[in-house]
């Protein structure tokens, strides 16, 4: 198993920052609809490339992300028969 001490945590981090990430307030801004790709079965790497990268590497905004996703799962009825049983 590899663990990492917080410093090379750190590093690695900085060494994979990206010129054109966003920040956890912009990805909070678009988590809702992340959620809903996610849940509609769509690409969410095409769509939402930038929401995509920043929860990979965002433990916080990760944590959200599946809260949410928790949500919304639960409160999803599945849809009503079309009759009534007799």
């Amino acid at each position: 198993m590899d663990i990492q001490s917080p410093i090379q945590q750190m590093v690695q981090m900085i060494v994979s920052t990206r010129s054109d990430e966003i920040g956890c307030d912009e990805c909070f801004e678009q988590l809702d609809r992340f959620a809903e790709l996610v849940l509609a079965g769509k690409n969410t790497a095409e769509a939402l490339p930038l929401v995509l990268d920043h929860l990979n590497r965002c433990p916080d905004c990760r944590e959200e992300f599946e809260a949410l996703l928790v949500a919304l799962q639960s409160t999803t009825f599945p849809p009503r028969p079309q009759y009534l049983p007799t």
